[in-house]
């Protein structure tokens, strides 16, 4: 079962192990990583994920998620499997890199960080994935950063192993994905959210949010996350700070009611 909060180890380089480890022992129990050097540090989940062991938290408690991403969003040199190598194999690379680096047999989720250029190849590249899930290496399949409702539905009518997840940043520009969203709460995918935070100063700086906040003794930032949990969306927060760490987990701890609800509706371009 997916988390309702999941720790997101973007760019935390030499920082992961120890940030991982810190979110874990705080409460988290997903982590999010991806097979890309170029903004994660996924050997480092991996080393957090055995000292968690040794200090009593196993493996299965976690949820975790990694993803494949294409030779576009790699660093041409430090590109994790044979950027010469057919689609396909280059899925299997990666998969294979991932397990090593997180000393794990298993992924509870696996996720292609974006389409492809082309609808032929995202789905070559689904193709091999689902080898893996009907291999049992991947419970779960996801795609990130698809915005336009009409490839992911594309997507979900070709595929033999439906997306599960969708992974989008949650930003103004794309009008909170409002469509997106209630598509994949129809059809049972489970909807994350990445810059949930950083990318909204102006929604948690909001009067309507804050007066929220103010009357709840919460902070704007657990307002947001809660308000987004009690839609079925799941957001990542990659804080560095164990206060903020403790503080997000706590919004998992207290509801807002329905007249909280249609108050901070309207700040989302109308329904979530």
């Amino acid at each position: 079962m997916t988390p309702k909060l999941i720790y997101g180890t973007a760019w935390k380089a030499e920082r992961t192990a120890e940030l991982v480890e810190r979110a874990v022992l705080a409460g988290f129990r997903g982590i999010d990583t991806a097979c890309q050097p170029k903004h994660y540090n996924e050997a480092g989940v991996g080393q957090a994920l055995a000292s968690l062991e040794r200090k009593g938290i196993p493996r299965d408690a976690l949820f975790l998620q990694t993803k494949f991403t294409s030779l576009d969003g790699q660093d041409p040199s430090r590109v994790p499997y044979d950027p010469s190598a057919p689609l396909a194999s280059q899925v299997a690379q990666s998969f294979a890199a991932s397990l090593k680096n997180l000393g794990t047999d298993r992924l509870d989720s696996w996720v292609l960080h974006a389409p492809m250029r082309t609808f032929d190849e995202t789905l070559t590249v689904w193709e091999a994935m689902e080898k893996v899930h009907r291999a049992g290496g991947a419970k779960a399949l996801g795609i990130s950063n698809c915005y336009e409702l009409d490839s992911l539905k594309a997507l979900y009518e070709s595929a033999a192993v439906k997306p599960s997840v969708v992974q989008n940043r949650f930003y103004a520009k794309t009008g909170y994905d409002v469509g997106l969203r209630a598509w994949c709460g129809d059809n049972g995918l489970t909807y994350q959210s990445f810059w949930t935070l950083t990318a909204n100063p102006h929604i948690l700086s909001h009067p309507v949010l804050q007066t929220i906040a103010r009357d709840r003794r919460k902070t704007p930032e657990q307002i947001l996350l809660r308000f987004l949990t009690q839609q079925g969306v799941v957001p990542l927060t990659g804080t560095t700070s164990e206060r903020h760490m403790k503080e997000d987990l706590e919004a998992l701890d207290f509801g807002l009611s329905a007249a909280d609800l249609g108050a901070l509706l309207p700040l989302f371009e109308s329904v979530i």
